[in-house]
């Protein structure tokens, strides 16, 4: 199926369509809380080069028009208004229509099983934008989330390979890019990207997602893992 693309002259300004949505009154408001989280996230989205949203901040169309992703974060420390949360694992299956920029993010959330009550609440409150900080801008870009739940969520972090396995709903593996000196893996250093400002090239390996009606191969496209470190803070 094609996508239809409005014309240019029919697009409002970035910039624009955000303030309208800060507006709006279905948009989820933000309870600044005390929460961080620091460990690592990494994502194969479908692009077939290295993803354009990390030096355009978003606003550069994804290499296929649209977005097609898993993403993983594993969290060495963190907490979220005093309940642990270090040691969880959460995957997410991301889809987004155009630019990242623009919003309409469509996401299913997969939260470790191993997850209590308060830390998994919570973890839907910092993945929604709810809780404010870092995370925040969420309560923009994401216009639906689609499911939560808990579930088994593994994730495997191997010198230069990345894996991360929920069922069989997420089988997903990426492997950093060698650079010029081979012990060095390609980066993109001081970017001013949500994630963080130093981020890794990947490649998927063999890389399938297969749920709520989504069945995508994303095996040999573009991967990106990135230390975090993320927190409610008004600063962020």
């Amino acid at each position: 199926m094609s996508l239809r693309h409005r014309p240019d002259a029919d697009r409002l300004p970035v910039s624009q369509r955000i303030d309208q949505r800060m507006d709006s009154p279905k948009r989820r408001q933000m309870r600044p809380t005390d929460w961080a989280i620091k460990g690592e996230l990494f994502l194969n989205c479908n692009c077939t080069v290295f993803c354009p949203c990390v030096v355009s901040l978003g606003k550069h169309p994804p290499t296929e028009g649209s977005c097609k992703a898993w993403m993983a974060i594993a969290i060495d420390e963190g907490h979220y208004e005093g309940e642990s949360l270090s040691g969880l694992n959460v995957g997410l299956m991301v889809e987004i229509p155009g630019r990242m920029a623009e919003g309409n993010w469509k996401v299913a959330a997969y939260i470790d099983d191993r997850a209590s009550g308060k830390a998994y609440n919570g973890l839907l409150q910092i993945l929604s934008g709810a809780a404010g900080g870092t995370t925040g801008l969420f309560t923009i870009l994401v216009s639906e989330i689609i499911h939560a739940e808990r579930e088994r969520v593994e994730i495997v972090r191997d010198g230069r390979r990345r894996g991360l396995y929920v069922g069989r709903k997420i089988q997903g593996e990426i492997e950093m890019l060698e650079g010029a000196n081979p012990e060095e893996p390609v980066v993109m250093t001081n970017t001013r990207y949500w994630m963080g400002p130093d981020v890794i090239a990947a490649r998927g390996l063999k890389s399938k997602v297969r749920d709520f009606g989504r069945v995508w191969d994303l095996s040999g496209k573009s991967g990106e893992i990135c230390a975090i470190d993320w927190s409610g803070s008004s600063g962020k």
